[in-house]
């Protein structure tokens, strides 16, 4: 259940509401992670308001819980500023489209999700309609080039965080923000089962598993997996009995699977999400991208090697705007280098493999990260005891009964 006795004038509010109080949300998702986060929000906004609607964009599990999406998630599912050139056409009729539709709509409420490339153009572009809006999952302007800050003035009603440092650092810019705790403690990532894992793929009971991670976006496998697919069989010269594990989104597995054929390790290629944190609970390491991926990883206990690439000029820009020393989630929010970044040119078969047989071989590093992902995932945890979906929610309410309120008088 979700906390009320601290706030009062909500439940009140709540109580108040007409039994056929039915508002239309129109809520945005840009790629898969997104899509999850909205498909739970969704759930627990029917937990206060039963009659809630919802339109926009989504997908697959936004859509199981009753949203048609405007048009296909994955027209949004890029990134790299090199990377989106292709795509810009697509991505501005698919703006005007999302813009067209919410002045149309006329809903009480915009809830856009991450895929701030998209997301924050849309706000800005229904500024003057009057309806409220939030944005959930704050941008990482304080990562890189922090003086955007200042662009979001009035874009939002409330924004938010994840990450427990983010309310603090959006309010010293006079934005309204609040921590809502992250969902990847309630993934489900810890409750794998080792055993249902081996014996499903009729694994040796010491035969060291490692999970590689390339991303859900086609931009970040096509980087990825080349390089993936190079190091394997460097890491079995020096670790014959190692098992590769490729967990992959449905949406995505053709995609993989064809990337994969030729190697010469091939991966266990899995698309069930249990599957998957079964796969985390026998692994021993895993190869991943830097991102939300280190959070699953660390809420499984999972020792890893972090690495990414992009195209050269996009790192050629980054890297002169970048503020943190870190692009690991886990070794941001540690404020050290909790598990190592093998980056950009760094990003090759050999220092991957030797990386990854160096965790392996020695224990101790290993149990560090161990250690230091505990004290990580407690900072993560939700105020009030409550779990991030239901405290997003929560935010939301009140934007929405006080416009309601509002727009009475």
């Amino acid at each position: 259940m979700i906390n009320l006795e601290k706030n009062t004038a909500l439940k009140t509010q709540l109580k108040e509401l007409p039994p056929d109080f039915s508002p239309l949300i129109w809520i945005l998702a840009g790629e898969a992670s997104g899509d999850v986060l909205g498909a739970r929000l969704m759930e627990a906004l029917r937990a206060f308001m039963p009659s809630v609607r919802f339109v926009g964009v989504g997908g697959p599990h936004m859509a199981a819980q009753g949203l048609s999406s405007l048009f296909p998630i994955q027209d949004l599912a890029v990134m790299g500023l090199l990377e989106v050139l292709p795509r810009l056409r697509l991505l501005s009729q698919r703006l005007a489209m999302a813009v067209d539709h919410v002045k149309t709509c006329q809903p009480d409420l915009v809830v856009t999700i991450d895929s701030p490339g998209f997301a924050l153009r849309l706000l800005c572009k229904i500024q003057k309609t009057g309806i409220p809006r939030v944005h959930y999952v704050a941008p990482q302007v304080w990562a890189w080039r922090q003086k955007r800050v200042r662009q979001f003035s009035n874009l939002w009603e409330s924004l938010l965080c994840l990450l427990p440092f983010e309310e603090e650092f959006f309010r010293r810019h006079g934005l309204h923000s609040r921590f809502v705790g992250h969902p990847v403690l309630y993934s489900g990532a810890d409750k794998g089962n080792a055993q249902r894992f081996r014996q499903s793929y009729h694994l040796e009971e010491k035969a060291p598993i490692v999970v590689l991670m390339a991303g859900s976006r086609r931009s970040e496998t096509a980087r990825l997996l080349p390089i993936f697919g190079q190091t394997l069989p460097l890491l079995r010269a020096k670790i014959p009995d190692i098992v590769p594990v490729l967990p992959v989104s449905a949406n995505m597995a053709v995609h993989v699977e064809h990337a994969t054929k030729t190697w010469s390790v091939r991966p266990l290629l899995i698309t069930d999400q249990q599957e998957k944190y079964d796969a985390f609970a026998a692994a021993q390491l895993a190869l991943t991208k830097s991102g939300t991926s280190t959070l699953e990883l660390a809420l499984a206990g999972v020792p890893m090697v972090v690495t990414y690439r992009v195209n050269p000029l996009t790192a050629f820009f980054a890297r002169r705007l970048i503020c943190v020393p870190y692009v690991a989630m886990v070794n941001v929010l540690a404020g050290k280098a909790v598990v190592p970044e093998l980056l950009q040119e760094n990003c090759n078969p050999n220092k991957l493999a030797h990386a990854l047989e160096t965790l392996l071989r020695n224990p101790e590093p290993a149990q560090h990260q161990k250690e230091a992902f505990k004290m990580i995932l407690h900072s993560l945890e939700a105020p009030q005891g409550q779990k991030p979906a239901q405290a997003a929610a929560l935010a939301l309410v009140e934007v929405l009964l006080q416009h309601t309120a509002e727009s009475k008088t």
